[in-house]
């Protein structure tokens, strides 16, 4: 009767371990995600400002190429970059409370990682 009480613990604890890493792992893919995004906007914007502010340029919003000049697209490109950068932030700090929730658990149920 113990035994099964004690494969239970177990396999709960287990169960628990797995969530806290599949849920770091889906905030790792977030975060390299929008990091990507957010390196992509940098490059158009360094590419985009130096030019003259009525030539054409062409922007995709929402799957359609539509044509602007670059003073249509630059702000609007800003916007979205610093806003790509808070979502960032917040995803860094999010993960690191996970990871520090995570560490807490272990220490707490005595879990010592053989293989991760």
């Amino acid at each position: 009767m113990l035994s099964h009480f004690t494969d239970c613990y177990l396999l709960e604890l287990q169960a628990q371990y797995s969530n806290f890493k599949g849920n770091l792992q889906q905030i790792a893919q977030k975060i390299g995600d929008v990091e990507q995004e957010t390196e992509e906007h940098k490059l158009v914007l360094e590419t985009l400002e130096p030019l003259q502010k009525d030539r054409k340029c062409f922007r995709m919003i929402n799957g359609i190429l539509v044509e602007r000049t670059v003073a249509d697209v630059v702000p609007a490109l800003k916007t979205n970059f610093e806003g790509l950068k808070k979502v960032l932030d917040d995803l860094l700090k999010q993960y690191k409370t996970k990871q520090e929730e995570m560490e807490k658990w272990k220490k707490k149920n005595n879990i010592q990682v053989v293989q991760q």
